[in-house]
C-alpha cells in the first residue's frame, strides 16, 4: 500500500529508523542506512532502538543522532516508564522528520512513527498488524510474502521499495572508535597474527561441544597459531570459555578476553585477526560485516535468514551432518547442543584452508 509519491532528495532533510530487536538485528540494518545515506545525501539519519543494542550502531558514520528507549525503564515503575517513553515521543516529534522507516513489528513502533508527525512512514505490512491502527500509522505498507526465501538483509533492504531507490546498498558494516582499538592493542600487547575464537552464544543450543573446540583449538595452536577466546560477561559463557582452555595442553599462545570486551572492542579484535572461528552470534555477524575469513558453525537458526552476509570464509551447517529441529519449534533453554554433529576434522579443514 502507498499514499505518497517517491520523495525527491530536496525534500528529505531528516530521517527516522526505528528497530526494536537484538545486537545482530541491529548490525542488519546498516545496509538500509547507507542506502539513504546514498539517496538522501543531505539528510540527516538518526535511529530509535533499545538502549542495550546501542553500541552496535554507536560509530557509525552514516547516523547523526541515537535515539533508545531503555527496557530497564519499566523496573521503576509504570509512571516512570510512561514519563520517560512520553519526553522521548517528543523528543523525537520536535526533529521534524521528512521521512520515518520502521523495520519493526512492534504495536508501539507504529505509534511512535505517527506520533513524530513525518509525511512519509513506510512500514511492513505485517499480517498480525493488519488492522485500521498499523495502516493509520503509516503512508505505506510493504508486502512480506516473499521475505521467506530472503536473508534478513534483503527483508530489510525490501521496505525502501516505495522509494524507488537507484541503487541500495546491500553491504553490512561494523564500525569502532579509535579509543576501542587502542584498548585492544593494550590488552593484547606484543601478540602477533592471532585467530580469534567465539565459542559462546547466549543461547547455549547454537554452542559446539566444549571437547571438540578444544580439540580444535589444540591443533591449530599445534600448527603455530595465537588464539585469542572471546565471549559475553555471562557467567556460563565464561565457564564454558574456561573448560575449553583447560582442555587444552597448551598454555602459551593463548589468550582470553572472554567478559572483558564491549561490542566495538571486540570488533577492533576481530578486524585485525588473521581467522575468526564461532558460532551463530552477534560476533559471527561482526566478523562477516569486517571481511574477517571466518569459520562459521551454523544450527539450528533459519540458514537462509541468518547465515552470515557476504561472509568471507565457510558456514558449516550442522544440518548436513545430522537432523535438526524446525527452529520454530526449539526451546530455548533446552540443553541439547545441535552443532555437536560437526566433526572436528570438518572445522580445521575450513580453519586450516583459510589461514593457508
Amino acid at each position: 500500500m502507498s499514499l505518497t509519491p517517491s520523495l525527491a532528495p530536496a525534500n528529505v532533510t531528516r530521517i527516522l529508523v526505528i528497530k526494536f530487536r537484538h545486537h545482530g538485528d541491529m548490525l542488519l540494518t546498516t545496509p538500509v542506512i547507507h542506502s539513504l545515506r546514498k539517496a538522501y545525501p543531505q539528510a540527516k539519519i538518526d535511529v530509535l532502538l533499545y538502549e542495550e543494542t546501542r553500541p552496535m550502531l554507536a560509530n557509525h558514520p552514516d547516523i547523526n543522532q541515537i535515539y533508545a528507549i531503555d527496557r530497564n525503564w519499566k523496573k521503576q515503575g509504570v509512571r516512570h516508564q510512561i514519563c520517560q517513553e512520553w519526553r522521548l515521543m517528543k523528543t523525537l516529534r520536535q526533529q521534524r522528520y521528512s521521512l520515518v522507516i520502521n523495520l519493526a513489528d512492534q504495536s508501539r513502533s507504529g505509534m511512535i512513527a505517527r506520533f513524530t508527525g513525518a509525511p512519509r512512514r513506510i512500514g511492513f505490512d505485517f499480517p498480525r498488524r493488519r488492522n485500521a491502527w498499523w495502516r493509520m500509522c503509516h503512508t505505506d505498507l510493504v508486502s512480506i510474502a516473499n521475505h521467506s526465501s530472503l536473508h534478513t538483509v534483503e527483508q530489510n533492504l525490501s521496505v525502501l521499495a516505495p522509494l524507488q531507490l537507484a541503487e541500495p546498498a546491500s553491504n553490512v558494516a561494523m564500525h569502532y572508535a579509535a579509543s576501542d582499538r587502542e584498548k585492544v592493542q593494550t590488552l593484547l600487547g606484543a601478540t602477533g597474527d592471532y585467530i580469534v575464537v567465539q565459542p559462546t552464544s547466549r543461547w547455549f543450543f547454537k554452542c559446539w561441544d566444549e571437547q571438540k573446540f578444544a580439540a580444535t583449538l589444540q591443533a591449530l595452536h599445534d600448527d603455530g597459531h595465537t588464539l585469542v577466546l572471546t565471549s559475553g560477561p555471562d557467567q556460563r559463557e565464561l565457564k564454558m570459555v574456561s573448560s575449553i582452555i583447560n582442555q587444552m595442553r597448551a598454555s602459551d599462545r593463548v589468550i582470553s578476553l572472554a567478559g572483558q570486551l564491549t561490542l566495538p572492542q571486540l570488533a577492533a579484535v576481530i578486524d585485525h585477526a588473521r581467522l575468526f572461528i564461532g558460532v551463530d552470534s552477534v560476533p559471527m555477524h561482526m566478523a562477516a560485516a569486517l571481511q574477517t575469513p571466518c569459520v562459521a558453525l551454523f544450527g539450528p537458526s533459519k540458514l537462509v535468514f541468518w547465515r552470515p552476509w557476504q561472509v568471507k570464509g565457510e558456514v558449516i551447517w550442522a544440518g548436513d551432518f545430522g537432523p535438526l529441529p524446525d527452529p520454530d519449534q526449539v526451546d530455548t533453554r533446552t540443553s541439547e547442543r545441535y552443532l555437536d554433529a560437526i566433526p572436528v576434522e570438518t572445522v580445521l579443514t575450513a580453519a586450516r584452508k583459510l589461514l593457508a
